[in-house]
C-alpha cells in the first residue's frame, strides 16, 4: 500500500508538474502542445536520473525527520498516510488546472499525519527554517528576476539591431504584416488587407541576424535549451520528495535505484496523460508572452531551480515558474490578475488541505 501511494503522488507530480517546464513554449507557439510534451517528459526523466547522484540531500529533507524522531518516521502507516493526502491534494488542483506545489503537499500531509500518529513528538522550530522560509521567498525572487532582466534583455536586442516584427504563418512561410492607424492588418508585401479570421494566425517574431545566424532561430534554440534546463531541474528536485517516503520507510524490498525508476515512470506517465488543463493556465491565461518573453522565464526559473536542488534547498518549481511567468505578465503590462488571483488561492489552500487529509487518513489508519 505504502508503494501504491508513493506511485500515485508520482503520477500526481507529473501531471501537475511536468508541462510547467516548456509551459512558455507551448504558450508562445514556439512548439505545439505535443512537442512541448514530449520535450518536457524527456528531460524530466533524465532529470530523475540524474537526481540520485546531485540531489541526494533532498532524500533527508523530505524523510521527515526533521520534524519527528527517526524511530517514528519509519512508521510505513504514518508515510502510507503522507503520501496519500498529497497526491489526493495534487490531483485535486489538477483536475481544476491549477498549479499547486508538491513540495506543499507534502509539508501539509507530514504535519497533518504527525498531528494524528504523534502529536507529542512534533518539532516545530524544522518547519520554518527549513520550508517555510524559502517557499515563500523564491516564488518573489522568480518574479522580480523575470520582472528586472525582461528589459536589460530587451535592451540588449535592439542594440543589436534585432527587431520585432508582426508576421502572417502561411504554413512554414511569414509573411511581414504591417497595422494600420485603423487597427487594420495588411500584408506588406502586397498590400492586401487581413481578415479578422487570418489576424488569429498572425505571431511576433524577431528580424535581423545574431552572429550571422538568424535571431529568431536563435531565439527560438536557446528558449528550447531552458525549456529543457528547466524540465530537468523539475525532475532533479522533485523525485528526491517523492522516493523520501520510501527511503524513510527503511523498506527492503526495494531497493534505491529500483524505486527511483519506479517513480521517474509514474511521474512521467502522468504528464503524459494529465497535463492538459495545466498547460492552458500557464501557457496561456497568466499572460500573453512572445518567444522572447518565455525564454527570459524560463531561464530565471531554471537557474533558481537548479541552485536550488544542489544546495538540497526544497522550493517549490511551481512557485518559481509561475513566478517568472508572473514578472513577465507585470512589466509588459499583460498579466491577468484574476487568473493570478485564483492560483494565489489555490497555493494558500493546498497545505492546509494536504494537512486535513493527512490527519484524517492517519486517523483511520490508526482505528484500523
Amino acid at each position: 500500500m505504502l508503494l501504491l501511494a508513493v506511485l500515485w503522488l508520482s503520477y500526481a507530480n507529473g501531471s501537475n508538474d511536468n508541462f510547467k517546464a516548456v509551459a512558455t513554449i507551448y504558450g508562445s507557439s514556439t512548439l505545439s502542445y505535443r512537442a512541448a510534451l514530449v520535450l518536457a517528459t524527456a528531460v524530466q526523466l533524465a532529470g530523475s536520473v540524474a537526481s540520485i547522484f546531485l540531489a541526494g540531500m533532498l532524500l533527508e529533507a523530505f524523510s521527515g525527520r526533521w520534524l519527528l524522531a527517526d524511530t517514528v518516521v519509519a512508521d510505513e502507516r504514518f508515510l502510507l498516510a503522507v503520501g496519500a493526502a498529497a497526491a489526493a491534494t495534487v490531483l485535486l488542483a489538477t483536475r481544476l488546472g491549477m498549479p499547486v506545489s508538491t513540495t506543499h503537499a507534502l509539508i501539509g500531509g507530514l504535519v497533518g499525519a504527525s498531528l494524528a500518529f504523534f502529536p507529542a513528538e512534533i518539532r516545530w522550530s524544522g518547519l520554518g527554517d527549513r520550508f517555510l522560509v524559502p517557499l515563500l521567498v523564491v516564488p518573489v525572487l522568480a518574479t522580480a528576476g523575470a520582472a528586472i532582466i525582461y528589459p536589460a534583455a530587451r535592451g540588449a536586442r535592439r542594440r543589436l539591431g534585432v527587431n520585432e516584427v508582426t508576421c502572417l504563418c502561411v504554413g512554414e512561410e511569414y509573411e511581414p504584416v504591417q497595422v494600420g492607424t485603423d487597427g487594420a492588418m495588411v500584408v506588406a508585401r502586397t498590400g492586401l488587407r487581413l481578415t479578422a479570421a487570418q489576424a488569429v494566425q498572425c505571431r511576433r517574431l524577431y528580424a535581423g541576424r545574431v552572429v550571422g545566424v538568424s535571431a529568431q532561430r536563435v531565439v527560438d534554440g536557446l528558449h528550447l535549451v531552458s525549456g529543457a534546463a528547466l524540465g530537468f531541474a523539475r525532475g532533479l528536485n522533485d523525485t528526491p520528495k517523492i522516493l523520501a517516503l520510501l527511503v524513510a520507510a527503511r523498506w527492503s524490498g526495494l531497493d534505491l535505484r529500483s524505486g527511483l525508476g519506479l517513480v521517474a515512470v509514474a511521474m512521467a506517465l502522468g504528464g503524459v496523460l494529465g497535463s492538459r488543463r495545466i498547460a492552458a493556465t500557464l501557457g496561456k491565461r497568466i499572460t500573453e508572452m512572445n518567444r522572447g518573453q518565455g525564454l527570459v522565464a524560463n531561464v530565471v526559473a531554471s537557474v533558481l531551480v537548479i541552485c536550488a536542488s544542489v544546495m538540497g534547498t526544497p522550493v517549490s518549481t511551481t512557485h518559481v515558474s509561475t513566478g517568472a511567468i508572473f514578472g513577465i505578465g507585470l512589466w509588459t503590462g499583460r498579466a491577468h490578475f484574476n487568473v493570478v488571483a485564483q492560483i494565489i488561492a489555490a497555493w494558500v489552500a493546498t497545505g492546509p488541505l494536504a494537512l486535513l487529509l493527512g490527519y484524517a487518513a492517519g486517523t483511520a489508519l490508526l482505528i484500523t
